[in-house]
């Protein structure tokens, strides 16, 4: 019991920098499996940073062209899994993962960050716009400034990725070692 209570208060602030706004102000962002244009295979490291706190989550994240599978997992205990295939999400959730933490929030964030450009641009809803310039991606909605995201190197998956979102204040850190 001890050991739960410990996973809860660990992971409610990691739910805290997920947790989005109604769907009036969400981007909504659901973008084929295929449209990433490669398979990928990777190991992950997070550092979620808000509110002054911060959590460490680690990831396996696969893409293919027919779906995208992430796990996560906190102190080596899976805590979600969460399966795309361009139309359907399936998640699992370890019981004691606050509701706040949400699938559609980690997958948009997720392909903001990995897919290409054009394809994040075909999938915009009105009023919102992307920008690419190399080694920087901006995401903004009504040209004000909502997300920034930095890459290490090319391609996007390798190496760092530090996401930081403006408008929930929240930073993600993102390192990432390759499998295949």
């Amino acid at each position: 019991m001890f050991a739960r209570l410990i996973l809860l208060l660990t992971l409610l602030p990691l739910a805290s920098c997920v947790t989005a706004p109604p769907p009036p102000v969400r981007l909504g962002l659901q973008l084929a499996p295929s449209e990433l244009g490669t398979s990928i295979a990777l190991q992950q490291h997070l550092t979620i940073e808000r509110n002054g706190k911060t959590d460490e989550l680690d990831a396996a994240l696969e893409v293919d062209a027919q779906r995208l599978q992430l796990v996560g997992l906190a102190f080596g205990q899976r805590v979600l899994s969460l399966t795309y295939d361009g139309t359907h999400m399936t998640e699992w959730r370890h019981f004691m993962l606050p509701a706040q933490v949400r699938a559609e929030d980690i997958l948009e964030d997720m392909q903001l960050t990995l897919w290409p450009l054009e394809a994040i641009r075909q999938a915009l809803p009105a009023g919102w716009t992307v920008e690419d310039q190399g080694m920087q991606r901006k995401l903004y909605r009504d040209e004000a400034l909502i997300c920034t995201i930095h890459y290490s190197s090319m391609p996007r998956w390798s190496g760092t990725v530090q996401l930081e979102n403006w408008r929930y204040h929240y930073r993600i850190t993102i390192v990432s070692l390759a499998n295949d």
